[in-house]
């Protein structure tokens, strides 16, 4: 039988096969190099990335929450490829929160005095004048302290901090240092309602924008610090106040509190820095766009109800416990600061805990707690009457440890909402946003007080409806501040956000 080599047995396999590899050529594989270094490249995406993917975000909460708040916190982290990382602390970084500690001593810490103001002229220089109606002084002082913050903002993200406090600081020294010449409701609104808000928003604004330029992970702990000067001026100045206006007079005592400002404005001035430099090109106008974004919208809403409650306590609470009779008008004037002694512990220690659990679980908690004290301890007491020492020993306690808890949980109003701000934007928009949110929630803190003066009339003196109105306001900002969080994390309470 002839043997074919092509038949069905298998023959041997040729080198010079047709079948051979495409990539056996070194030139075959190649890769583009990069055109930096790879220790210089940074992976960025544009703002329209991070609000666009939210839903899925949300939608993935369920499945992977340690991903969420990765991803959170890459959001919240992005940088420009020509921006340094955040520092997370220093000499630098803690030098400005020392400056900034200085500035909210100014600020927030005349924000936190209104209360003994507002008795005092009420009983004395405006004493013919209802509640409402001077209301509507310290109504105006806190509305501009936040409604500039507009143009503020901006002009901070563009030129940076110093000439705003340089500013804010001359007008809180005039403003003081006028103050003791008024005795014309005329007077009192242009010198403290006018003159004392612009310079507390030319204060305050840039003060707690410049520490979130520093601290990422530790953002809420630093902000609380920086805000806590705030309530350390609370304590110090009502009590202060109390002891010199039947000393050395109201002229005086105001001029003295006027050197005190020119003193702690003097630290703000040199240690505040903007980490970020200042951007000549980019346009300070107010952009009122952002609030199209449906999380930032819910948060703005949330601050705004928050702080429609919150300036009512602070003002009225001496009024208050003086009108019960239980509590006599020196210790009445002591009851801010009490309470601000409450709130300097609770505006450090729920920004610590917040870098922790998370920032907006810390702020929901604190708005919790605001409300139930307010409907268990304060509208109990405006309701007694102090019929016997028994009822009148009552009453004194109630306020008393409202005071203390509420000062501690409602110091989270203002150390947190710019860290929860802060969690919904890029850094370099942080001014932006910052002063955009208080810009609206400005128009609530205008009429707050006057609504609460208003109410305190139509109850004959009493305060129940004032109290009411406040835990009703914190139980809206809870239910804005907890659907807020939803939109980025889901409802799971687990989730750190």
């Amino acid at each position: 039988m002839q043997h074919d080599d092509k038949g069905s047995k298998p023959g041997s396999f040729r080198e010079n096969s047709p079948l051979t590899r495409t990539n056996t050529y070194p030139a075959a594989e190649f890769s583009i190099p990069p055109s930096v270094p790879p220790e210089l490249q940074s992976v960025s995406r544009c703002a329209s990335h991070r609000t666009a993917g939210k839903d899925a975000l949300a939608q993935s909460a369920d499945e992977d929450p340690h991903a969420v708040r990765r991803d959170e916190e890459a959001q919240s982290a992005l940088t420009s490829q020509d921006e340094e990382p955040y520092p997370e602390g220093g000499r630098r970084a803690w030098l400005v929160v020392l400056g900034s500690f200085s500035g909210t001593i100014v600020g927030f810490g005349m924000m936190n005095t209104i209360g003994i103001f507002q008795t005092y002229i009420s009983e004395h220089q405006l004493k013919d004048y209802n509640e409402s109606t001077i209301g509507w002084i310290f109504g105006v002082y806190v509305f501009l302290s936040f409604f500039c913050g507009i143009q503020i903002g901006p002009v901070f993200d563009a030129r940076g901090p110093r000439l705003l406090i340089i500013a804010g600081s001359v007008l809180m020294c005039a403003s003081m240092f006028l103050l003791g010449l008024c005795t014309q409701y005329w007077h009192f609104m242009l010198v403290f309602g006018v003159l004392g808000g612009l310079g507390t928003s030319l204060i305050f604004t840039p003060a707690i924008s410049a520490v979130g330029h520093f601290f990422l992970e530790k953002r809420g702990n630093a902000t609380g610090i920086a805000a806590a000067g705030g309530s350390l001026g609370g304590v110090i100045f009502p009590l202060m106040l109390q002891r010199l206006f039947p000393s050395v007079g109201f002229a005086w005592a105001t001029r003295i509190l006027g050197f005190i400002f020119l003193f702690c404005c003097t630290f703000a001035i040199l240690l505040i820095r903007s980490r970020l430099p200042p951007r000549p090109g980019q346009s300070v106008m107010p952009d009122l766009k952002i609030l199209g974004e449906p999380s930032y919208a819910l948060l703005t809403c949330g601050i705004y109800f928050m702080e429609w409650g919150l300036f009512v306590p602070i003002t009225y609470i001496t009024s208050f416990a003086t009108s019960t009779g239980a509590l006599s008008p020196a210790f009445s004037y002591q009851l801010v600061a009490i309470m601000n002694a409450g709130s300097c512990i609770g505006r450090w220690a729920p920004g610590y805990i917040a870098d922790k659990l998370g920032r907006f679980n810390s702020m929901i908690g604190a708005l919790v707690l605001c409300g139930a004290t307010t409907f268990t301890l304060w509208l109990p007491t405006s309701v007694l009457e102090p019929t016997t020492s028994a009822d009148a020993t009552v009453i004194k306690a109630l306020i008393i440890v409202y005071a203390l808890i509420f000062g501690f949980a409602s110091g989270s109003n203002i150390s947190l909402t710019p860290v929860c701000v802060g969690q919904l934007c890029d850094t370099k928009d942080y001014g932006r946003y910052y002063a955009t949110c208080y810009t609206i929630v400005s128009f609530g803190t205008l009429t707050g007080i006057p609504i609460a003066g208003s109410l305190v009339q139509a109850t004959n003196g009493r305060f129940w409806g004032v109290v009411i109105w406040t835990g009703l306001c914190y139980v809206v900002s809870l239910g804005c501040f907890i659907w807020s969080r939803a939109i980025r994390v889901g409802w799971k309470l687990g989730i750190k956000f």
